[in-house]
């Protein structure tokens, strides 16, 4: 039989808990995260690692996705320890929303 993939969410490995170091930012108060490395998954897109437990897939896809720095190691080690927002932390969103 087959899988029925919209009644079911597999961003598990994306999603922590957020600690509450997360920053609040100017603009309405959202949560920012400060950037504390990279790594890549298995398919070799680069992922970020942030302050506040979440990753989040940053790749370079032209014309959907413009973020040529991530191919490069020297523009991703300029940024470690920079501000970002969280998506995650923006929508709540930990482990005990996604079920299992």
């Amino acid at each position: 039989m087959g899988q029925d993939l919209l009644q079911k969410n597999v961003e598990r490995t994306s999603v922590t808990n957020a600690p509450p170091d997360c920053e609040r930012g100017a603009d309405e108060g959202r949560p920012i995260s400060r950037i504390l490395g990279f790594h890549q998954d298995e398919d070799g897109h680069w992922v970020v690692e942030l302050s506040c437990g979440h990753t989040q897939h940053l790749r370079h896809q032209p014309p959907w996705q413009a973020r040529p720095w991530v191919l490069d190691a020297e523009q991703r080690a300029r940024r470690i320890g920079k501000a970002f927002a969280c998506g995650w932390c923006a929508k709540g969103a930990d482990s005990a929303t996604l079920g299992r």
